[in-house]
């Protein structure tokens, strides 16, 4: 029986603070595992985990698919290209065919917000939101919160500036209340055509210039300008952008030097982050992806009945 209070992770709400205290613990163990020459773990053994990504994804899929072969899970992979669902079928008719093929485990990544959901309700195994629309992205969230706790120590009292395109961002969507949760302050910094109409739902702070707060940060967390809709998102051109909010040497010469410069990739460097700073020792990104692995394995690990030794397992 799972530890975790939810059977599913479809939004970060899902996990209440000790689940999310529970993840961060475990992954700890993991992430030493990830360090070893021999990475692979018996603890799944059996156990089958589709990942069903449906959008374009580097990261995402390929960090789950890692997390599941080291724990030794038979991990299925599925692409929008190789799915029925070019041939017009429904995502409720592939998840109930996916569910008759008894499978443990199932992430999905969808364009449509809400796609998960309906994973979750016409399958029998436990559902992970690997990312849906503009909705959430929670083991993104999670992983950012290790990556934060593992620099600082802690997150409450931490002030995160997260900057750009909040309106779109399912990364914002499950951050912003996540480090609410955790006694962070939060602070949205972005032109007002990026805001939804109640930022304050989020639970964040509004400031239009970056220029007026960067020396207030803890951690500037940049997120990726979809530069393919930047007719959509209230961008008269990217480099208007670039100028006002991209995190730049002048402006990183405001931050304290135990500043995190964090991004959820991929980078459009010159855009939000320069190509100096994208490579600066307080630019964590790639620190991010390798506690996506760490985190992702304590995921799966506690949904399929792990306790908080899985390291050891």
């Amino acid at each position: 029986m799972s530890p975790l209070s939810s059977k599913h992770l479809l939004e970060i709400e899902d996990f209440n603070h000790d689940d999310i205290e529970l993840v961060l613990e475990t992954a700890r163990s993991f992430a030493e595992i990830n360090e070893r020459s021999i990475k692979k773990l018996p603890t799944l053994r059996g156990r089958t985990i589709i990942n069903l990504f449906l959008e374009p994804s580097t990261r995402t899929r390929t960090s789950f698919e890692i997390a599941s072969k080291r724990l030794s899970a038979d991990a299925v992979n599925m692409a929008g290209s190789s799915s029925s669902t070019v041939k017009g079928e429904s995502l409720k008719d592939t998840a109930q065919t996916l569910s008759a093929m008894s499978c443990d485990l199932a992430i999905i990544r969808h364009k449509f917000s809400g796609a998960p959901r309906i994973l979750a309700e016409n399958m029998d195994c436990h559902v992970i939101n690997g990312g849906d629309g503009i909705h959430q992205h929670p083991t993104q969230t999670l992983l950012d919160l290790f990556t934060i706790r593992e620099r600082f120590g802690s997150i409450k009292g931490k002030t995160v500036g997260i900057v750009g395109d909040i309106l779109h961002s399912r990364v914002a969507g499950s951050l912003a209340p996540a480090l609410n949760s955790l006694g962070a302050r939060v602070v949205f910094i972005a032109p007002p055509t990026m805001l939804p109409a109640r930022p304050d739902i989020l639970g964040g702070e509004v400031v239009y210039s970056l220029d007026d707060i960067v020396s207030e940060l803890d951690i500037v967390y940049l997120l990726r300008i979809q530069a393919e809709r930047a007719s959509k998102i209230g961008v008269p051109s990217l480099r208007e952008y670039s100028n006002l909010y991209c995190m730049d040497a002048r402006r990183a010469k405001k931050l304290s030097k135990n500043a995190l410069i964090m991004h959820p990739g991929p980078m459009n460097r010159g855009v939000e982050i320069s190509s100096d700073l994208a490579d600066d020792p307080r630019t964590a990104v790639l620190d991010q992806v390798t506690s996506g692995v760490a985190v992702r394995m304590a995921i799966m690990y506690l949904m399929l009945g792990g306790d908080s030794n899985g390291a050891t397992a």
